[in-house]
């Protein structure tokens, strides 16, 4: 269904893309739709992918995008899609895991490392991990050169689900990497001896910054930042303030939009909004000492995927503004935050008549919403701009 409500959407103006170059996207007449900041023009750029979920932006202005299944691209300003880059390693690439988020280092231009996230296969069962690679051109096509894995999510499990797994560089340079509870280990998310449902914060090199909250702390992991959390699937750092946001689903309700803090605890399976898929009740209610509220909660969910903040000129009325984007609710979402960068003062659901999964959003160097779409067989980069 969804795929033929996004194929109704965009049939005359975005039909007709191909791997590996998506010539006839450029052709194609852009959708107009009407927002609070105007008139918009969404167009295709790129398709299609298969089950894209991370989207980076090199220095030049071409974009990184992960395919689940274990590829990585280099999409052109024009649209044009790469050949899998070279060197990436196995993935586990079966239900929720594979190749997953992808992340530009600050010191690009003279390192030319990049860092992604991917479930890694471990002797039968899969964990969160993340690696970093030095990405080359240098003839015979792009490749990832001298992979390293930085750190591995501990312990690992069996099944397929909740890896988290969005990457956010802070203002400091440290790495922020979201982590699920994996489904089956619940019980885990609690625990400082685990990795399981937690945010960690770590430096370049996968060490552990001296001043995380529990650095210090015996048998608690020491990259551990913040803890409580079911399944992060976007991060982002305000741009005001330097603080990190995330957006989580919950189960059968109850995604949430968070800052997280240095040391604190988000509750899950404590205390959540949600419900079970069953109906029965999860923990000891949507309260408990000790135990933080989120900013804002979902309920219906809307599975919110990728998280950015907007700071460009181009769409001044969103400037300052957050966006996550939604894979059952099938939207683009804006939030409006209070001028304390506390609280949401405004909600604005976008594209919902396309009927897609959005997976991740980011602002491009032009000013631009650039957005992921995850359809298995004909995912898509889309591009939300003024129309002119």
């Amino acid at each position: 269904m969804r795929r033929f409500r996004l194929a109704a959407f965009l049939s005359l103006a975005l039909i007709g893309v191909s791997a590996p170059a998506s010539a006839s996207a450029q052709d194609a007449a852009p959708v107009s739709l009407q927002t609070s900041a105007g008139k918009m023009s969404l167009e295709t750029v790129a398709g299609p992918f298969e089950t894209p979920w991370g989207l980076a932006f090199l220095p030049d202005g071409r974009m990184l995008v992960t395919e689940r299944p274990g590829r990585l691209r280099i999409v052109s300003r024009s649209g044009t899609i790469s050949a899998p880059v070279a060197g990436v390693p196995p993935v586990y690439a079966s239900g929720q895991g594979g190749l997953l988020d992808i992340a530009v280092a600050p010191d690009f231009d003279t390192s030319r490392l990049v860092y992604f996230s991917y479930a890694e296969p471990r002797e039968g069962i899969s964990g969160t991990s993340v690696a970093r690679a030095k990405l080359t051109e240098n003839g015979g096509g792009p490749r990832l050169e001298n992979v390293e894995v930085i750190f591995r999510q501990q312990p690992a499990a069996g099944g397929s689900s909740h890896y988290g797994s969005r990457l956010a560089f802070g203002r400091d340079g440290t790495l922020f990497v979201t982590l699920g509870d994996r489904y089956s280990l619940r019980p885990e998310v609690q625990k400082l001896s685990t990795h399981i449902g937690k945010i960690v914060r770590i430096n370049p090199d996968g060490s552990a910054p001296a001043d995380n909250p529990f650095a210090k702390t015996a048998n608690a992991r020491p990259e551990i930042w913040s803890f409580g959390h079911r399944n992060v699937q976007g991060a982002a750092i305000d741009p005001q303030t330097g603080r990190l946001w995330t957006v989580e689903h919950g189960a059968r309700g109850g995604d949430e939009l968070n800052h997280p803090e240095a040391g604190k605890n988000y509750g899950w399976p404590v205390i959540t909004y949600g419900r079970d898929y069953s109906g029965a009740t999860i923990g000891e209610g949507t309260e408990k000492p000790g135990m933080e509220q989120p900013v804002k909660y979902w309920d219906p969910s809307i599975s919110p995927a990728g998280l950015a903040f907007y700071t460009g000129s181009l769409i001044p009325r969103w400037k300052g503004d957050l966006f996550t984007g939604g894979l059952s609710g099938t939207r683009l979402v804006r939030l409006k935050l209070d001028p304390s960068r506390e609280r949401v003062v405004e909600e604005e659901p976008l594209l919902a008549d396309l009927g897609a999964r959005i997976r991740d959003v980011r602002q491009g160097p032009d000013g631009a919403l650039w957005l992921l779409t995850d359809d298995p067989g004909d995912g898509r980069l889309l591009r939300l701009a003024p129309a002119e």
